[in-house]
């Protein structure tokens, strides 16, 4: 289109150049809010006030977490400077109950890589999910005999246990004993998912035998070649907790896994300088509640948002399932949930899961 044979044209041209300033204000004015990563990423300490989950596991936030410890009888945090080992107190209470039945099951001890931020939220690096304290990274090595030191926790790698160009797993690293953990943490009904690499879930789908309805749980995805992620439902008490979709009934050892083993899910972005998601939102993206998870009082210490198991007294841990909907959070403090049990003994089994996408 020539402009010059346009009638009129400088009112065109001066509405033309308002929309464009316009648009360059509106987008300033989003840049100059903060980013909620940012919000979110500095707070140490939760919310203590009832335990609640909003919004959806990669856009929300959580109240009311409490710590995992660093160290337990039967597990280790790893990658501690990241403050990372926090959750709703249900999927601490699981952590800690899949670690003692993983032992039971042969397995030495589980190393605990990331579950969420104090008050959840977007995380600076890493993850798009663990928004909402109910994910949780544990990695595929076992627990060593001895105590791991702070530096070894922060600089020890996780085993890869995938083939980067054949995305089979490596057959001399896997053992029974990873097929058996795998299978006690989709046994217990709280837990949805588990992510773990595609060549993961073809070495499950090629071994098992017996009962294989628990690996409709296992789900495929790229990256969690060192670690599994394990997903639990949207808790009571959270009626703002967006919920997942179920997973479909079969194994899914099918169609949709071979998939996974043809050259479309492993081409370059097309655009892989594209900002990530974590970093563009801000608290108006987010469920209006995670303002007031961010506004809440501090807990008074680490000491009393920390969990303790077994024979210690429960600071924390899972709250007795309500009869009614928890109220809406408030930013005042609030006393801790009453302690539930989360040490009822577990039905024996039978013996019969990072990178991101390619140039993302």
């Amino acid at each position: 289109m020539n402009l010059r044979s346009l009638p009129d044209r400088k009112p065109f041209l001066t509405a033309a150049l308002a929309v464009v300033m316009l648009a360059a204000l509106a987008a300033a004015a989003i840049s100059a809010e903060p980013r909620a990563k940012d919000l979110f990423g500095a707070k140490k300490l939760p919310a203590v006030v009832p335990a609640q989950s909003f919004g959806f596991y990669s856009k929300g936030c959580f109240a009311g977490g409490v710590a995992l410890p660093m160290d337990g009888p039967t597990w280790e945090v790893m990658r501690p400077s990241r403050n990372r080992r926090w959750g709703h107190p249900a999927m601490i209470s699981l952590i800690e109950k899949l670690s003692r039945d993983a032992v039971a099951d042969g397995w030495p001890g589980l190393l605990i890589g990331d579950i969420s931020q104090p008050r959840g939220g977007p995380m600076m690096t890493g993850h798009a999910s663990h928004q909402i304290g109910l994910d949780a990274d544990i990695w595929l090595t076992p627990m060593p005999k001895r105590p791991l030191t702070f530096a070894e926790r922060e600089s020890m790698s996780a085993t890869l246990m995938v083939d980067e160009k054949t995305h089979l797993v490596k057959d001399a690293l896997w053992t029974p004993q990873h097929t058996r953990l795998l299978e006690r943490a989709a046994s217990y009904p709280e837990v949805e998912r588990i992510l773990v690499n595609p060549g993961i879930k073809k070495k499950l789908c090629d071994t098992v035998t017996g009962d294989r309805s628990w690996l409709r749980k296992i789900r495929p995805f790229w990256g969690h070649d060192y670690h599994f992620h394990m997903r639990i439902g949207c808790q009571p008490g959270s009626p703002d907790c967006k919920r997942q979709e179920a997973t479909p009934a079969d194994d899914g050892c099918g169609k949709p896994l071979a998939w996974w083993f043809t050259e479309e899910p492993w081409r370059p972005n097309k655009n892989p300088d594209a900002p990530k998601a974590r970093d563009l939102l801000t608290m108006a993206n987010l469920p209006r509640e995670c303002q007031a998870v961010l506004a809440a009082s501090d807990a008074p210490s680490l000491a009393a948002v920390t969990y303790q198991g077994g024979n210690a007294t429960a600071v924390a841990v899972a709250e007795p399932q309500p009869t009614e909907p928890a109220e809406t959070i408030s930013s005042g403090n609030a006393a801790l949930p009453a302690a539930a049990s989360a040490f009822a003994p577990t039905p024996k089994i039978g013996i019969p899961l990072p990178r991101p996408r390619p140039g993302n």
